[in-house]
């Protein structure tokens, strides 16, 4: 049994004497009759191209000798982690454009949440390790190689999984244990945590308290660190004498900073939004920017902006033309 499995299995078993919901009805995006077909095709073109960049960033770095670095060994976990996101959302939300609203089973609908939480925790976090990386490249680059080995790669990767793992399956668990007597219905098109927490008839104060708790570990901690890290980073560029050198060290990391600005001001705009009818639109909004189109953007930003990449995915290209040139000559 898989762990998808376990985890449905063990919700079910918490929600089933917690709750009398059954089924959650979201009613994702309404008043869409005479441009449903139009959103649906443009945001399944969106699904597949992301799932289509980031299969091809982790191959290119898994093939290209040039790509073995630490910088694109993180890259391949932050394209795992958009894959891991885009998967949870975006096939049920293909269904409410297409239908308009849909209902989803209550263990699935924790489940979805479980996911999008882990998912959006270990980019958190990824994009933090990532910032280190850039600060030992810029700041230390005579002890970047012998600081930012293998090893000490593999241990932060795996601490960031982890962590994320931990943190959302917790909230998730504590999720649980709230009574859901009704009303099932959410005005949101996934399964994010404050709409669901509003349906609940107990005392939802412990896991807001709770979660809000774990947003410290998980969202303000790595924030400061980036902040920290490129503090460092820009002053150690200011002090570089020549141009060209200024603006190669900005280079190297312009491309995270970019992600950075996308991700974390989706994410700070949405909750600082006042929670109402009149910013649910805006909040839509806002969720399909960091759950749908920031994994759509970062397999481009990296790959547009990235010689390395650039260089790699044309030798990938001039090397399949050249072997399928050979298989033709040897069958002649």
């Amino acid at each position: 049994m898989d762990f998808h499995q376990k985890l449905v299995t063990k919700i079910d078993t918490q929600t089933r004497n917690k709750s009398n919901v059954t089924t959650i009805f979201l009613l994702g995006f309404q008043n869409l009759d005479s441009c449903k077909y139009l959103l649906f095709t443009l945001l399944l073109m969106t699904y597949c191209v992301t799932i289509c960049g980031n299969l091809l960033i982790i191959m290119l770095v898994y093939y290209s000798k040039i790509l073995h670095s630490p910088m694109y060994f993180f890259l391949t976990q932050l394209s795992f982690s958009d894959l891991m996101l885009t998967t949870d959302i975006s096939p049920n939300m293909l269904n409410l454009v297409l239908h308009g609203q849909t209902s989803i089973n209550f263990s699935s609908c924790i489940t979805q949440l479980y996911f999008f939480g882990f998912s959006e925790a270990s980019e958190c976090l990824l994009l933090t390790v990532m910032s280190y990386d850039r600060y030992l490249a810029i700041c230390s680059p005579l002890r970047y190689s012998s600081i930012m080995n293998q090893f000490l790669c593999l241990k932060l990767a795996f601490a960031s999984w982890i962590l994320s793992c931990t943190i959302e399956l917790t909230l998730t668990l504590c999720i649980c244990q709230l009574q859901f007597c009704g009303p099932n219905t959410v005005d949101h098109f996934f399964c994010d945590f404050n709409p669901l927490v509003e349906l609940s008839c107990s005392d939802v104060s412990i896991v807001q308290t709770e979660a809000t708790l774990m947003c410290i570990p998980v969202i303000v901690l790595p924030f400061l660190v980036i902040v920290v890290s490129y503090t460092y980073i820009v002053l150690t560029i200011v002090k570089i004498s020549s141009l060209s050198g200024r603006l190669k060290s900005f280079s190297t990391c312009s491309s995270h900073l970019t992600v950075v600005f996308i991700f974390y001001g989706t994410l700070i705009a949405m909750y600082m939004l006042p929670n109402d009818r009149q910013s649910q639109r805006i909040n839509k909004a806002l969720a399909m920017l960091y759950t749908v189109f920031t994994p759509l953007l970062n397999p481009f930003i990296y790959s547009l902006r990235n010689k390395d990449i650039k260089d790699a995915l044309r030798n990938c290209v001039f090397n399949k033309k050249y072997y399928n040139r050979k298989s033709l000559v040897k069958m002649r």
